[in-house]
């Protein structure tokens, strides 16, 4: 749905200079990962709520969490990246490698910002910062250079 939905919308704006189509291919990408990175955040952990006594402000709490609960914001953080970085390589008339993964790059200065305001662990971050963003945005732009 969303590759067809995208390869309308590429082919509609086939006549846009290329830099500014390139332009709104990082800036349809970000907002469809911003959204999306909140929706799911929103919905899985509605699914999976935190254990009791679980409090975000305090560092102490996170030994509570499951497995799942570490899992479950990762999957929020790369599947943004992929869908993001997939759709701006969709829609760009060219660069679209660095498209996708400008898409991925506004995504991590956003994970930048998290990882200074929420205490998680620091092998979770690291994981978090080195292969949810950058790589996935990667993964979607390779899955439109294979299309071509």
């Amino acid at each position: 749905m969303i590759i067809m939905t995208a390869t309308y919308l590429h082919r509609a704006i086939t006549p846009m200079h290329p830099l500014l189509r390139n332009i709104l291919a990082v800036l349809t990408g970000a907002v469809v990962c911003i959204l999306l990175n909140g929706v799911l955040l929103e919905l899985l952990m509605r699914t999976f709520p935190p254990p009791p006594g679980f409090e975000p402000e305090t560092p102490a709490t996170y030994a509570l969490l499951a497995p799942v609960h570490y899992v479950l914001p990762f999957a929020a953080h790369a599947i943004p990246s992929l869908i993001g970085g997939l759709i701006a390589a969709l829609i760009a008339s060219d660069r679209k490698r660095t498209c996708a993964l400008a898409v991925g790059g506004l995504h991590l200065l956003g994970g930048i910002a998290a990882a200074f305001m929420i205490p998680a662990p620091a092998w979770f971050i690291v994981l978090d910062l080195t292969t949810a963003y950058l790589p996935m945005a990667w993964a979607g732009w390779r899955l439109v250079a294979h299309r071509h």
